[in-house]
């Protein structure tokens, strides 16, 4: 029986990548000059540090660029608020999301359901299991989807017939 999976992955080699592009860009940036502005990365969390939040707010505008240019979804980025570190200096964390969230899967499922396709969704961890009769059937289903759910980054992988 055919089937594919709906995925949210991020290449994390990639958000490395980026982050150590912002971090060369900002050190050799005239208006970056004496200040302590820098981008930390632990796993999928990312953390800006500046000395105003102008200057947050242009690291953070680099950021977006360089992963944008990386092919990493910038709509996956979970921007937290800015908090005060010591002096005057100020620090955001970025949250890199990955997989499909519950309540994402549960509005795809019901989605696919509402649209009296004949195809079978299950919700299986951090992924949505589609699978069908017929392998037209599924690519339907796939630009249903892809018309539905703009506001989060989709892959879908394993497809199989």
């Amino acid at each position: 029986m055919p089937s594919f999976d709906i995925v949210s992955e991020v290449d994390k080699q990639e958000v490395r990548n980026a982050v150590d592009q912002v971090n060369k860009e900002v050190s050799t940036r005239f208006d970056f000059k004496g200040s302590d502005a820098r981008v930390e990365q632990a796993d999928y969390v990312l953390t800006v540090y500046a000395d105003t939040e102008f200057q947050l707010d242009q690291v953070q505008d680099i950021l977006a660029q360089k992963l944008a240019k990386r092919s990493v979804d910038v709509k996956c980025l979970d921007i937290g608020s800015v908090e005060k570190v010591s002096g005057n200096k100020v620090k955001r964390s970025v949250t890199v999301k990955t997989g499909v969230e519950t309540e994402l899967a549960k509005k795809i499922v019901k989605c696919i359901k509402d649209s009296k396709l004949k195809v079978q969704a299950s919700i299986q961890g951090d992924a949505v299991r589609v699978s069908g009769a017929k392998r037209d059937i599924l690519q339907d289903t796939i630009a249903l989807v892809r018309k539905t759910i703009t506001d989060f980054p989709l892959q879908y992988q394993n497809f199989r017939d």
